[in-house]
């Protein structure tokens, strides 16, 4: 799949569940209304989705939410799309997760194909984690974490920088990383959804980030790339490496091969854009792919050149939906 600019579309997120058992102060508003279960496409429907995108090129598939273990069922989709993996029709499938239900399924998504995945963690303070997560309890996510590393899953730590948040963390949480082996990512906030709060009070450029983690530590820029937005470099000290997702300070689109799925079949060709695909109704319409595969192309031919996002007092959300509806 080529889209308008010439960029080949090779990894698509998808959104299992627009549900989490975490209301984090950045991405949910606390009293959340969730989709109707009726809107929600089966497991068998998000296989046949994912197959079609592999048909087209696809090599990288991500699991996302919401928060993706707390789907009824969801080892059945992993072991699935993990056996594309083992006959190497796929070269990778991952997962975005909160590590909340990690400690159960670790050892059944490595034996699944899954070699690594991300977990979202902002804080190492107990009090400091309940606060950013509203419901969340530290103990529960570093079982999870630490379950994960035990099953031989390659960690790697997503951390938001939150002005007045967790700024002061971010030193600790690098050596944390490099002492449990870790790959740690910073990322922005985002200007999608109404979460009750003042973006421009939560917003930290990660410019200002790596500024003052260079008085400790020596950060080496380094041309390594998972498939996704991220910048790398390589902490001396440690070995591992930091990645700097900027979607505000330094856009990442020149390289876009990303597109998301949301888990009522909704294409985004953009994170940061309004214009979708319904699939759902190709794929329901027919047993055969033919409008699928359709619909499919006809949405690749209006990938954008990128997105917009702005954060400022007066402004509202550059995206009215929630990440969780999207898939982070």
């Amino acid at each position: 799949m080529i889209d308008p600019f010439g960029r080949h579309v090779s990894y698509l997120r998808v959104s299992v569940t627009d549900r989490c058992d975490l209301r984090c102060v950045y991405c949910m508003g606390e009293d959340m209304h969730f989709l109707p279960k009726a809107d929600i496409l089966s497991l068998e429907e998000l296989e046949r989705l994912c197959t079609a995108f592999v048909r087209k090129g696809v090599r990288r598939i991500r699991l996302t939410g919401g928060e993706p273990l707390v789907r009824r069922n969801i080892m059945s989709l992993i072991g699935n799309l993990g056996q594309l993996v083992k006959d190497g029709t796929l070269d990778e499938l991952t997962l975005t997760t909160n590590a909340t239900q990690l400690a159960k399924h670790a050892d059944g998504l490595a034996q699944a194909g899954v070699r690594r995945i991300n977990i979202s963690l902002d804080s190492l303070d107990p009090q400091r984690f309940q606060a950013i997560t509203r419901w969340g309890r530290l103990d529960q996510v570093l079982d999870g974490i630490m379950a994960a590393k035990s099953a031989g899953l390659a960690v790697k730590i997503n951390t938001v920088a939150l002005k007045d948040g967790n700024e002061d963390e971010h030193d600790h949480l690098v050596e944390w990383c490099g002492e449990h082996g870790f790959d740690i990512t910073f990322i922005e906030t985002m200007p999608m959804g109404e979460v009750h709060a003042d973006r421009t009070e939560q917003y930290l450029p990660l410019s200002l980030v790596r500024q003052r983690l260079e008085q400790r530590w020596t950060l080496d820029d380094i041309d390594y790339r998972t498939g996704g937005p991220a910048r790398y470099v390589k902490v001396a000290e440690t070995g591992r490496r930091i990645g700097f997702i900027t979607p505000m300070t330094h856009n990442f689109c020149e390289s876009c091969n990303r597109v998301r799925v949301t888990c009522t079949g909704t294409l985004f060709m953009c994170l940061g854009q309004e214009d979708a695909a319904d699939l759902r109704a190709p794929l329901r319409a027919s047993e055969g792919d033919g409008l699928l595969d359709t619909a499919i192309d006809e949405a690749i031919s209006r990938k954008p050149k990128g997105h917009d996002f702005i954060i400022d007092r007066n402004a509202h959300p550059a995206v009215s939906r929630h990440m969780s509806v999207t898939g982070g």
